[in-house]
């Protein structure tokens, strides 16, 4: 994998799916060709020990095979088991914070608006924060 290159294990692609096929996370990693799409990773024992779903499985066991790349999940316990196995991680209001500091994107705001709006959750306390500390 390439240092900016975003993998998606196929299992997250089928949890995305559940929420139809408009979904827009779907729809970009169908979309987007810096989104590569790759079959799901044989499941590491020390990941499957903590009996998170198919997806953040996936994604943790991808990130622990490859050096140098991060898991991006958003579960909390995922989180934990990543931590537990020296896994970099972050999570999507993260990942948009950090867009916005690297410049990919001028305003964080309106990204995670478009998040909410979407279905995901965020909670207005966790988002105030975040953009106060990013000058938003």
């Amino acid at each position: 994998m390439g240092t900016s290159e975003v993998v998606v294990p196929e299992p997250v692609l089928r949890e995305l799916e559940a929420h139809g096929p408009d979904d827009p996370t779907v729809r970009a990693i169908r979309d987007m060709d810096w989104i590569s799409l790759v079959t799901g990773p044989k499941i590491a024992p020390g990941i499957a020990a903590w009996d998170l779903g198919a997806g953040e499985s996936a994604v943790l066991s991808l990130a622990k095979s490859e050096p140098g790349a991060w898991a991006v999940i958003d579960d909390g316990e995922a989180r934990r088991c990543a931590r537990s196995l020296s896994i970099p991680d972050i999570g999507t209001l993260g990942l948009v914070l950090l867009a916005k500091r690297v410049g990919r994107t001028p305003l964080a705001r309106p990204v995670v608006e478009r998040l909410r709006a979407s279905g995901m959750y965020l909670s207005d306390v966790v988002i105030n924060q975040a953009l106060e500390r990013m000058g938003e």
